[in-house]
């Protein structure tokens, strides 16, 4: 296993909100962009046991929410370090991601929700297995985007 997944530490959760930026598009995953999602991520007690970090050779690297939904049904949602998106390394992580998953909650399905304009993302999740559920409209981040819900059959 090349990455380690530990529950989030402030200073983590801080790093990632205020020191990720990405570009063009995909600004629309800063934490900043969203002052509901920033608040959320930055409160330890609403972050509680289901934010995990996401290190590899002891550096951050990544970050993992992990929430049941329903009976034995996870809903996630990933991040990546910026300067390591779009470099080849998202399908090795999604994969230790959904072991994590597995291993931890024993779940039946796990749901995701991405941005249809994030087609790397989306590429990414169906070669791991998940496939399109449905597509919706999201108020969020000051405007309204549609998502692809993605589902994964354990």
């Amino acid at each position: 296993m090349l990455y380690k997944f530990t529950m989030m530490t402030q200073e983590q959760a801080e790093d990632i909100a205020f020191n990720w930026h990405y570009d063009g598009d995909y600004s629309f995953y800063d934490m900043k962009a969203d002052k509901e999602d920033l608040d959320e991520f930055l409160d330890s007690e609403q972050r509680g046991d289901s934010t995990f970090a996401v290190t590899k050779e002891n550096e951050l690297v990544a970050f993992i929410s992990i929430n049941e939904v329903a009976d034995r049904m996870f809903e996630i949602g990933l991040g990546m370090r910026p300067n390591l998106t779009g470099k080849g390394s998202g399908l090795e992580f999604v994969k230790e991601a959904l072991n994590f998953v597995e291993l931890k909650h024993k779940p039946k399905k796990i749901i995701l929700s991405v941005a249809t304009f994030n087609q790397r993302a989306i590429k990414v999740y169906r070669k791991v297995g998940f496939t399109d559920a449905e597509t919706f409209m999201q108020n969020t981040n000051g405007s309204t985007l549609e998502f692809l819900k993605m589902v994964y059959e354990c």
